[in-house]
């Protein structure tokens, strides 16, 4: 088996089911309906897989600030990961329904941020698995707990100031929603329509073909224009909550340009203090 470190195929996954230092993770969420998320898992699932939750596992909703999924700390993280049996030394696959877009991406910058290398997610998710007519069941693992030491590496990880920094130093900040959320013409969400000044509007299905994401050639001629010569370390990424914004983050580093950081509290996060400034339109 191969280090997986962004995405990996059905097919390639498939054939590495039952090594040792493989744990599967299945983070297919439903926004409207939590429950019918985890029944789905319970009814069949990659076997041996671990189900995630965003809001439970993946998020800090005790936090009362960060945007509508805050950031969780470190320790609270890797105590999930202890409870799931992954050590530092696992090769961790995460799925979703399909594209990656909600939870398999931000279970994969998590992941990242702490330092693990070894993480992918399945390209075409759940919905590709299936259709392949590959292995699946309904069987609950029951993993030996094991201990998950690391701390976030906080270079990638901005809040508001941060991105006021990136932003007056000539970084780039790339805003992950439709474009019709980043003008502010709708805002199905969040009690302000519009995008943090300065920022670039690249809807992530951007990085998608046939639901699939776009080879590492294609992904780096797109971003390519947008990074303008700038360094990973110079650009960020963000979205409504701090979750489809990880699509953009998986997908530069599949193109090559491993590094970029998260706005973790995104929009929703942003608009948390009603004295930072709203932009409206395609600038």
């Amino acid at each position: 088996m191969s280090d997986w470190t962004t995405l990996v195929s059905a097919e390639e996954l498939a054939a590495a089911l039952g090594s040792d230092d493989l744990i599967v993770v299945d983070t297919r969420t439903s926004l409207t309906d939590r429950a019918a998320s985890e029944q789905a898992y319970r009814q069949a699932h990659i076997p041996g897989a671990r189900y995630a939750d965003l809001d439970r596992d993946l998020s800090d909703h005790r936090k009362t600030t960060g945007g509508r999924h805050p950031w969780p700390d470190a320790a609270d993280f890797t105590a999930t990961l202890g409870r799931w049996g992954i050590t530092p030394q696992h090769q961790v696959v995460v799925y979703d329904s399909a594209d990656g877009a909600l939870a398999a991406s931000r279970l994969w910058f998590l992941l990242r941020v702490l330092g693990h290398r070894r993480v992918a997610v399945l390209d075409g998710g759940w919905q590709r698995w299936s259709a392949l007519g590959l292995p699946s069941d309904a069987e609950i693992p029951a993993p030996q707990a094991t201990q998950y030491e690391a701390s976030f590496d906080a270079r990638r990880l901005l809040d508001a100031q941060d991105v006021r920094g990136l932003l007056d130093s000539g970084g780039l900040l790339i805003d992950a929603r439709a474009g019709e959320r980043f003008r502010g013409e709708v805002e199905p969400l969040d009690r302000v329509a519009g995008h943090v000044p300065g920022a670039r509007n690249r809807a992530y299905a951007l990085n998608l073909a046939d639901g699939r994401f776009k080879s590492p050639q294609m992904l780096a001629a797109e971003f390519a224009p947008l990074f303008d010569g700038r360094e990973p370390s110079q650009v960020a990424a963000m979205c409504g909550s701090g979750v489809t914004a990880c699509h953009h983050l998986l997908a530069m580093s599949h193109a090559g340009f491993d590094g970029a950081a998260l706005y973790a509290g995104s929009w929703s996060g942003w608009i948390e203090d009603p004295q930072r400034p709203v932009a409206t339109g395609d600038s």
